[in-house]
């Protein structure tokens, strides 16, 4: 048996919480992954799990394990990387989650550059809105936008971009341009499930609110964008989401003398688990390409 990949397999039993979850991470069949952890629990002579109908529960002497197999995962990670240099032939599989409309439009183009670089590694790219278990879902890096929620996350800021109110040239055509926050409330609004429906500006000092009561309410991001980009009214957005169509001006931002709260890209990694290094390499990837692009 392989030491150290049998390590790696009980390590992602033990954080999936389950087989399957595991098998699913690895890429690999359920029956495979049951043999390595009971020939891995035969050859320490000790329960490493506790397996009943309601799951799988970590014997004290798995959850012992479990810190070092982690630990010396992380390490071996560490030296490969070491003798390799600068990160150069990470192989494996590295789990990225992210949301879908920043993907398409700002990682998704890149992701040749970076598998090119490096011709042994695999990526599984989750593309899901919301906040997910990264720990269940084998995730080793998550790419989210805005506030973070869990403030014990393990977290890094990687870039930041401008909010504006924004529409459609053709939407302001027909409706008009507001001029003051107020003008707002004579506007189609298309609103943002998950962020607040309260819109605060600022200028010189000066904090106006705005109750936002939309008739079109979307819980992703795509149905944002299709919603303004069909010119049915305007949203709050970063530049991120509309890229595109700023450059061309087919969008255009509104109340440019009063200032929203920034949107922050923040590279999330699993709370209790080191980063890898081919997470870290990714969110220095990622860095890099919204300098260069943004």
């Amino acid at each position: 048996m392989d030491r150290l990949q049998a390590m790696i397999v009980f390590v992602r039993v033990l954080e999936a919480g389950s087989f399957s979850g595991a098998a699913r991470v690895l890429g690999v069949g359920q029956p495979a992954v049951s043999k390595t952890v009971a020939q891995l629990e035969q050859r320490l002579n000790v329960k490493l799990l506790l397996r009943s109908t309601h799951g799988l529960t970590p014997t004290e002497a798995g959850l012992r394990f479990y810190e070092r197999a982690r630990l010396a995962i992380q390490e071996a990670d560490e030296a490969e990387l070491a003798a390799r240099g600068a990160g150069g032939g990470l192989s494996g599989r590295l789990r990225i989650s992210a949301a879908p409309t920043f993907a398409r439009l700002h990682v998704i183009p890149h992701l040749p550059q970076f598998l090119e670089a490096h011709p042994g590694l695999d990526v599984d790219v989750v593309l899901d809105d919301r906040m997910i278990d990264l720990i269940a879902e084998g995730i080793d890096i998550s790419l989210r936008l805005g506030k973070l929620a869990d403030t014990g996350a393990v977290a890094r800021k990687l870039a930041s971009s401008r909010c504006s109110v924004l529409a459609t040239a053709e939407y302001l055509t027909q409706k008009g341009r507001p001029q003051v926050p107020a003008d707002l409330a004579d506007h189609e609004t298309i609103v943002y499930t998950q962020l607040d429906n309260v819109w605060k500006f600022r200028r010189e000092g000066t904090e106006v609110s705005v109750m936002i009561h939309g008739r079109a309410r979307f819980s992703a991001a795509e149905g944002i964008r299709a919603a303004v980009l069909a010119d049915m009214g305007l949203t709050i957005a970063s530049d991120w989401m509309f890229a595109p169509e700023l450059a061309n001006n087919r969008v255009l931002r509104l109340l440019e003398s009063w200032s929203l709260p920034d949107t922050d890209l923040w590279a999330v990694f699993p709370t209790g688990r080191l980063a890898t290094a081919k997470a870290r390499l990714f969110a220095k990837f990622v860095e890099s390409v919204m300098k260069e692009s943004h």
